[in-house]
């Protein structure tokens, strides 16, 4: 398999510098991925409105960005027909979108965890069933089993669909059109004005009206439902109990169809979660818990420089507590909590919580992060 790698410069607030390359698909597509920072390996699987060149600097994907690379080496990719992915593509099918997956993993070696949002879902499911000995863990995240027009079809359900993917056709790309802001309100409905501009932006530069509209018509006729009852590996199933993009429904589906599953409901609006929300830590706390970094930190045993009441605020961090939980547990102000966990980012050399508890778990073990 054929890699060429860029650099691109250290990405500002946290973010680490990602290295992208590509891997040549069955049918020739070529598909755009990145890797940013270190240790075990994730993999998100595609799904779109992307752009692994731009989504460094994105205010609604940065955050997510930096959190995920703090848990370890994450990998992403561009679907075919989007973002630096080959944009001149014929075939857009779920079967495709799954070999793409698999030319983008050809090459880890070791097992890894797959995070699934939105279609990814669906894509990690079936990843996930044909290769079990390559995915450890499984994250599903804002996902469904079934596309709408595989699970009602209602005379309703087919106008619904039809009407989308025409619009899309008709709207896609273009400034201040209805479908913009109806389309925009799908996935983040309590965006800032800035967020909603960019996000309107990105269809622009991910991809075409036509690649849009047939990949709508592909995610309609997803059906992984059977597939899903048959996994054998742990499985972290997080759904936004007001997501108008894909309803609650569906990811309870799926964590009521995986054996085993847990199931964790967020309180929120958005298809994706923002950081400024609660929900955010929510997510995060349940990320730290099921990847293994929520253990007890005996932060005493590292030399950071730091004091007693830093590694007080430290512990509670590990546990995946929020600022606002640490003030009420310490029975200190927010901001107090808040200044402390700043100058233990500096004093560990980090940006994000993950990160810290990643750099203190390595200190503790004598590896480097």
């Amino acid at each position: 398999m054929r890699r060429d790698v860029i650099l691109l410069p250290m990405m500002r607030r946290g973010v680490p510098k990602q290295d992208i390359f590509f891997v040549t698909a069955k049918d020739g597509a070529r598909i755009a991925c990145a890797s940013s920072g270190r240790g075990p390996t994730i993999v998100r699987a595609a799904h779109w409105l992307t752009h692994i060149s731009r989504d460094l600097d994105s205010p609604v994907w940065q955050h997510w960005l930096a959190e995920l690379t703090g848990f370890g080496r994450l990998v992403r990719y561009d679907l075919r027909g989007c973002g630096l992915s080959s944009r001149n593509i014929s075939e857009i099918s779920f079967e495709a979108w799954l070999s793409d997956l698999e030319a983008v993993t050809e090459a880890i070696d070791e097992p890894f965890t797959l995070i699934g949002m939105s279609q990814g879902a669906a894509l990690s499911i079936a990843y996930a069933l044909r290769h079990p000995d390559k995915v450890e863990r499984l994250v599903l995240i804002g996902g469904y089993a079934r596309g709408l027009l595989a699970r009602d079809t209602s005379d309703r359900a087919r106008l619904e669909a039809a009407t989308l993917t025409n619009l899309m056709r008709l709207g896609w790309g273009r400034d201040d059109t209805a479908f913009n802001q109806v389309f925009t309100h799908l996935f983040i409905p309590d965006g800032t004005l800035a967020q909603h501009k960019w996000w309107r932006s990105l269809e622009q530069d991910t991809a075409s009206a036509d690649i849009a509209a047939r990949t709508m018509e592909t995610l309609h006729r997803i059906d992984v439902l059977n597939l899903a009852a048959q996994l054998k590996v742990p499985t972290l199933v997080l759904h936004a109990n007001g997501d108008a993009r894909v309803p609650f429904a569906q990811g309870r589906e799926l964590a009521m169809t995986i054996p085993d599953a847990k199931f964790v409901p967020l309180d929120s609006n958005n298809h994706v979660l923002l950081d400024t929300e609660p929900a955010w830590n929510v997510l995060l706390s349940s990320l730290q818990d099921f990847l293994g970094t929520s253990a007890d930190l005996a932060v005493s045993d590292t030399d950071f420089g730091l004091t007693t009441a830093e590694e007080q605020v430290l512990t509670l961090v590990a546990k995946g507590l929020s600022n606002s939980e640490i003030a009420e547990l310490l029975d200190k102000s927010e901001k107090t909590v808040r200044n402390q966990v700043s100058s233990l980012f500096d004093k560990v050399g980090v940006h994000t919580r993950s990160e810290l508890i990643v750099r203190v778990l390595s200190a503790q073990t004598g590896q480097t992060p």
